[in-house]
């Protein structure tokens, strides 16, 4: 039993409800979400080191009877998973202390903006320790109640567009889910996932496959996976930069860790390796192909996010312990990388008056910083050597290789199709946004007529706590040797039993 599994989702909740009640001392909400975030992240490293040298953590809430409460549990998998997510989540809250007065009651305004964004990350929190499917259901509630609220902040109307069809698309997942929890509890008489691992083999083959499928296609859509991305680029690229930075870097990895979770537990005698190939297949060719397409970086950067889902995927589908070493590491990378572009497109928008190409130029000679800034997290995205992202690529085209199909050598060459054009299209930004001639920026007034503007300085606060990311992701490229072994440890450890074993009463290292 450890209590400290109930800090990640219980901290954020109080801290909402105090920033809640300081609503009119704008200061005293910042440092509090501050504080409680880096509460969050020391419990979760404090699990991360505990998960890996004494075994999974597991915790019964509520002094329930073993199997009849609550479960939160932590293996290497959600530790890390936790560990990654509160140092990103920690990083955009500090972005977003550098907003102007006036940008902030026009964007994210602190009243609203601090109690909802410590509540997403409650719901966080609780998707990654859940050990049972209700609860991570009410984690993905709690994440559909405060993503809704931070994606319309501000209610201008794309945003409240945009927001509309995330929530419909989210309710629907929500109501498939919570059909399939009927059907899981009518089957096998719990949702417990340590138990349900216990008793599906037993079940039919028809309805061992109607509740693979269900769930299957309920965390698909959660993580964006093609063809039930459609949603995502229409929805992230509306709302303010510290906001779409924490959806885009974190929220689509819970549905990863969800599928990840649920196929090694549930079904590790079903991979369902051909379906997910392909799936992992459409999802990278068609990601990037969109993302190639849009003159915006908001919606470039959403299309590659679908795009890159496909390869982690692609390491769930090959069921192997390189393939799910491959797709740990990397959604980790992932994380990190995705949610520090979307920080520098604000701070492009913020610079040059616009995240559209079309009406950038010259941001190399205006602000060399910034330049810097986009151009060491689109390598790493990209996947060029010796950045992480290299790394984790790597591991999944090595782990394809050794699977020696048909289909995994397709997933192979694709993957390394969907990196170049990745390039191109992190090459294309480069050229037409950083090079050239600087511009004034221009805006519509009222009356449709353009106003000049000059760029805005970039606050140090903003800088810091971008450069504070990209830092974290060089030490995932120069501490990799520890980090890879850390994600192949927990690859091993959702094939060996341990996390059930662990959950119901006895625990194995």
């Amino acid at each position: 039993m450890n209590n400290l599994l109930t800090i990640p989702v219980l901290l954020p909740m109080l801290g909402a409800a105090l920033t809640l009640i300081l609503g009119r001392r704008p200061r005293t909400q910042r440092l509090v979400s501050i504080l409680v975030l880096l509460g969050v992240v020391a419990a979760a490293g404090t699990l991360a080191w505990q998960a890996d040298t004494q075994g999974v953590q597991s915790l019964w809430v509520g002094a329930w009877p073993e199997g009849f409460g609550i479960a939160l549990v932590a293996d290497r998998l959600s530790a890390i998973m936790l560990t990654v997510a509160g140092i990103v989540t920690l990083a955009v809250l500090v972005f977003s202390a550098g907003q102007e007065e006036d940008e902030v009651r026009k964007e994210t305004p602190v009243s609203i903006f601090h109690p909802t964004f410590l509540l997403m990350c409650a719901g966080v929190s609780n998707a990654f320790l859940a050990g049972d499917l209700f609860n991570l259901f009410v984690g993905f509630e709690i994440l559909l109640f405060a993503s809704y609220v931070l994606l319309t902040m501000g209610g201008t109307g794309s945003r409240i567009r945009a927001g509309s069809i995330y929530v419909v698309v989210n309710l629907l997942s929500s109501s498939l889910f919570l059909i399939a929890l009927a059907t899981t509890y009518a089957a096998v008489g719990t949702v417990n996932l340590a138990q349900i691992a216990q008793r599906i083999p037993d079940l039919p083959e028809g309805t061992q496959g109607i509740i693979q499928y269900m769930l299957l296609v309920v965390f698909a859509i959660k993580a964006a996976v093609f063809p039930l991305s459609a949603w995502l680029p229409d929805s992230y690229p509306t709302a303010p930069a510290p906001v779409t930075a924490v959806f885009a870097g974190l929220l689509t990895k819970v549905g990863v860790y969800a599928i990840l979770r649920t196929q090694t537990l549930l079904f590790p005698h079903r991979p369902l390796t051909e379906l997910l190939l392909v799936i992992a297949l459409l999802t990278m060719v068609v990601g990037i192909l969109g993302a190639i397409a849009q003159a915006d970086v908001k919606r470039l950067l959403s299309f590659s996010l679908v795009s890159h889902i496909g390869y982690m995927v692609m390491g769930i589908a090959l069921a192997s312990i390189q393939g799910l070493t491959g797709t740990i590491y990397y959604t980790a990378h992932h994380i990190t990388i995705q949610a520090t572009l979307f920080l520098v497109a604000g701070l492009m928008q913020r610079v040059g008056g616009s995240s559209n190409i079309d009406r950038l130029s010259g941001l190399m000679t205006t602000s060399p910083l910034l330049a810097t800034l986009f151009i060491i997290p689109g390598m790493n995205l990209a996947g060029i050597p010796p950045f992480s992202g290299f790394i984790g690529k790597l591991g999944l085209l090595n782990a394809g290789v050794a699977a020696d199909t048909p289909l995994a050598w397709t997933l192979v060459g694709a993957s390394v199709v969907t990196s170049l054009l990745t390039l191109y299209s992190i090459a294309k930004v480069w050229n037409r946004a950083f090079w050239g001639t600087p511009v004034s920026f221009t805006t519509e007034d009222e009356e449709g007529e353009d106003e000049v503007h000059p760029g805005r300085p970039m606050p140090a606060v903003m800088v810091l706590s971008t450069c504070a990311l990209i830092a974290f992701s060089l030490l995932l490229t120069l501490a990799a040797g520890p980090f890879y072994a850390y994600a192949e440890n927990a690859a091993e450890a959702l094939l060996d039993g341990a996390y059930g074993l662990a959950v119901l009463g006895e625990v194995v290292p």
